[in-house]
């Protein structure tokens, strides 16, 4: 079957629809004839169903990879994708975030597309501000979505990454109480010993410096001040505002504000949250905690981020991968003003 090379379509005449279109689903209509994208074309020069010519000369599958390469940015990366999914027995269909995939058993017709695909390069930077905005439109359509992730080595790593909005199971953790705090170096005591042991026992806040004192950290610190349990008092025993407690913490922590954001998030949806330092990560939550001598495996670990972050992703795949190891979720807490927004990204298989 012989078709035309155009811009960045390939062009098939009356034979194409009933050899290609309707029995294998490949390219769109146009006038009388198929127009194919450059990875369906591709896929089907490979395994010799067509032939594609350029301005009266015939392209071998190097000539026109090569080409295809020049007309489409990550032309081969998409195309890696493609045979892949192809070659699972998916229905695959090009689409603006990629491609479209089918459900097993089904294809174009008999059912909707179940899975949008994005495809990216481990060495490509990924804005989250593209994968929100992506994520949400597959979303909007009740669609999954999965990123495909292409190695140097041109291994593939899917992701399914979906909107989370976290909800935690803890009651109002504590009775009414305040107290006077000091705030040292780079952490907050509470000195007096039954408050101590209210906030450690019941709000599972902070860790016991003895039997009788408690330290917090600084976010915790923040948040216990801004609900009126703690009064703030620097080493000379003045009284801290809240901004000039942030100004102080925001020096020791540059994100302190951005941390803060979401360590108030969490603890306002009812979680507990610890740091997630021994995970690499920002923080460690649990939908609920009972005691704090029983305390169960944390749900979800939380790396925070700016609104204008950009993975880098051999970082996020190791993030994800230590997650997934240790049975939890891993959320990417996306900060802008007061708003925050989760990402559960997860490996996945398809």
């Amino acid at each position: 079957m012989r078709t035309q090379l155009k811009g960045d379509r390939v062009l098939a005449g009356k034979e194409a629809v009933t050899e290609l279109y309707k029995t294998g689903y490949f390219g769109r209509l146009k006038g009388d004839g198929l127009e194919l994208s450059l990875v369906e074309a591709a896929f089907l020069l490979s395994r010799g169903k067509l032939e594609i010519e350029l301005e009266g000369t015939l392209l071998d599958f190097r000539t026109f990879f090569e080409q295809a390469s020049l007309r489409q940015p990550n032309f081969e990366l998409k195309y890696i994708v493609y045979k892949d999914l192809k070659e699972r027995g998916y229905y695959v269909q090009p689409s603006a975030v990629d491609f479209r995939v089918y459900p097993r058993g089904s294809h174009p017709g008999k059912s909707a597309a179940k899975i949008f695909v994005h495809v990216q390069s481990e060495r490509q930077l990924l804005p989250v501000k593209l994968l929100q905005d992506s994520v949400a439109s597959a979303e909007n359509v009740h669609k999954q979505f999965i990123l495909a992730v292409v190695d140097e080595e041109s291994d593939l790593t899917f992701y399914e990454v979906k909107t989370k909005v976290p909800e935690g199971e803890m009651p109002e953790p504590y009775p009414a109480v305040k107290t006077d705090a000091t705030f040292l170096e780079d952490r907050v005591i509470v000195w007096d010993a039954r408050i101590s042991e209210i906030l450690y026992s019941k709000g599972f806040y902070g860790k016991m410096l003895d039997s009788e004192r408690l330290q917090l950290s600084l976010v915790e610190s923040l948040y216990l001040f801004s609900r009126g349990v703690i009064t703030i008092r620097d080493r000379k025993g003045k009284v801290l505002s809240f901004d000039e407690f942030t100004e102080k913490a925001s020096k020791i922590e540059s994100s302190f504000m951005r941390k803060y954001s979401v360590y108030k998030n969490l603890r306002d949806s009812g979680h507990v949250v610890k740091t997630g330092f021994k995970f690499g990560t920002n923080f460690r939550v649990y939908r609920k905690v009972e005691s704090v001598e029983k305390i169960p495996h944390s749900e979800y670990l939380v790396n925070v981020i700016p609104a204008d972050f950009e993975f880098k992703l051999p970082v996020m795949s190791g993030a994800v991968r230590l997650a997934n190891s240790v049975r939890k979720t891993m959320l990417f807490a996306i900060e802008k003003g007061e708003e925050v927004k989760y990402l559960d990204i997860s490996r996945t298989k398809m």
